[in-house]
This record gives structure tokens, sequence and C-alpha cells, in this order.
């Protein structure tokens, strides 16, 4: 339910669900059913609802103050239970991970770091980067490993890169011709623009004034690859963790993966000012305080180092 009071206390002051939503990393309609749930559980009305306006009510305005206590008692609650020593040290981690973290770099990192000997229990939670950080601003996770905010790096979070990962323009087998080409005669598969990564996406596509046919709008680089395997259309995607190359000079052939009916891409690298994402581990100062919690982001920093 503290889920529930923040998204409240956001609603509330910014008297808007679609903006409450953007912050958290949530659609409009999950902030409806959250405001809904809480409504149903208090028994009051808390926003006067007029069509798409909000307000808060006479009991939403009585209650705020009210949720704003809750929510800082119960981080408070959280902060001194993650302290370092005695039994917190070993109290379970939340990590939150994109897609391709989880399957490039995490199972590199936890297996060094299960090496050193017994460690706390690892709840590994997915989500985009705007997701993860909204559930660390909520104290939901202790660190996450995701593309860098761009709105800079809360002054209760630590940040630490672990990589620039090159993007690179990708096309079903037998393609010909250059990225503008595909641009030209191909659907566009098409990274969220939502998300960071996919938000550095379409801003190539602006400043290189390339004109894209739009096809199918997904969240994660890996399925995005596979969707251009299937011929869907070309796309734009970070490369080194779902393994494309990225120094190729001319159009490259990616090998079947062995998995079957699956085909090989076209990979062009991308012309201009290199595109990159930066990758790392937002972390929350409170948690830097485990012993553990350190060892894993020293873990996940070689790893990374190890694919450079």
């Amino acid at each position: 339910m503290i889920r529930y009071l923040k998204t409240f206390v956001t609603a509330a002051e910014t008297a808007s669900f679609s903006a409450a939503g953007a912050r958290l990393g949530l659609t409009q309609s999950a902030v409806s059913a959250q405001i809904q749930r809480l409504e149903d559980d208090l028994g009051v009305q808390l926003f006067e609802r007029t069509g798409r306006a909000v307000s808060l009510s006479d009991d939403g305005r009585r209650l705020l103050s009210q949720a704003q206590g809750v929510i800082a008692g119960y981080q408070s609650m959280r902060g001194e239970a993650g302290a370092f020593g005695g039994q917190a040290a070993l109290a379970p981690i939340h990590v939150g991970a994109i897609l391709t973290v989880q399957l490039g770099l995490l199972p590199g990192a936890v297996q060094r770091w299960t090496a050193l000997g017994a460690m706390p229990h690892l709840n590994i939670v997915p989500g985009m980067s705007v997701q993860l950080l909204a559930q660390l601003d909520a104290r939901e996770l202790d660190l996450a490993v995701m593309i860098r905010p761009r709105i800079g790096v809360p002054a209760d979070m630590k940040w630490l890169t672990l990589m620039h990962e090159p993007y690179v323009a990708i096309a079903p087998k037998g393609s010909r011709g250059t990225v503008a080409d595909w641009s030209a005669t191909l659907p566009f598969v098409r990274y969220n623009r939502r998300s960071y990564g996919g938000d550095l996406v379409e801003r190539y596509l602006r400043r290189h004034r390339l004109w894209v046919r739009e096809g199918v709008e997904l969240d994660e680089p890996e399925v995005i690859l596979r969707m251009v395997r299937a011929g869907l259309g070309w796309s734009i995607v970070p490369a080194t963790l779902i393994g494309l190359p990225v120094d190729a000079e001319t159009t490259r052939t990616m090998p079947k993966s062995g998995k079957s009916g699956s085909i090989g891409v076209q990979v062009l690298p991308l012309s201009g000012v290199p595109l990159t994402r930066e990758l790392g581990v937002l972390a929350r100062q409170s948690a830097l305080k485990r012993a553990p919690v350190n060892a894993l982001m020293k873990c996940l920093s070689e790893e990374a180092a190890s694919r450079g």
C-alpha cells in the first residue's frame, strides 16, 4: 500500500494522473487504478475528476499530509533496516535491471559475487530504466543496473558507470544499401520512445533527418533483434549486450544463432557522432552501507570491464 500512497502524493503534487505516471514510470491507467484501489481501501474519494483534469477532494486534502508522513516513516524504517552490521547485512538485496543487462551482464557478475562466499538472497526486478528509477525513489530497490537518467543523479543516490554501449543499424538478412535506403524501403522496428535508450534513437533520427515507416515499437533490444530476424523491418539498437558487432566497415551478416527457425541480420555502423548509451549502477546511499552491496557493484564493474 506504500506504493499507492506514493502515487497519491505524486498525483496531488502534479494535479494530473498522466503527469504522475510520467514521473513514476507508470501509465495513466495504472495510476488511475492505484488511486481507485486506495480510495476503495480508505473508503473516501481522494480526487475530484472532471474530464482529464483532477483536483484533490476535501478528504484528499485532509489525508495528504498523513500520507506524506506514512511514506517518510516507512522510508526511515527501511534506511535503518538496510544499515550495515548484524543480521541487516544478510537482508535480501533488491536489484533492478533492464533486460539486456539481465541477459548479457548480470549472470557473469552474479557468478563473481557468489564466488566471494556466503551472500544474501538477490531479488532481481525487471523493468525499463525510467521505471527502475521510480522504484529506487520509492525505496523498493537497493540498486538498479540501467541507462543513466536524463534528469541527472538524485542527491541521495550514487552512479557508477559500467560501459558506454554503441548503437548499430540492423536489417533482415539479404538487405542491401545504406541506412537511408533501409529507412526508405523497410518498416521501422522502434526502440520504445518512452525509454531512455529509445529516446536516444529518436534524437538520432531527427538529427540525421531519417523519416521512418512506423512498424512495431518495443521496450527491449533483444526482442527487437528477434523481430528484425523475423523480417519485420529494420532498427537501431545498442549492440554489445545482444552480441552484435560494433566495428563493421561494411554490411555484415550475423550467423544463425542455432535456434530453430532463426535467421541472420545485416549490420551497419551509424554515421556521424557515435551514438552510445551509458550503462551503469544507480544505488541508494543507504544501501551502500552494506558490504555485500558494494561487493556486487564491484563485480558488475569487473564483468563490464571484461567485455571492453
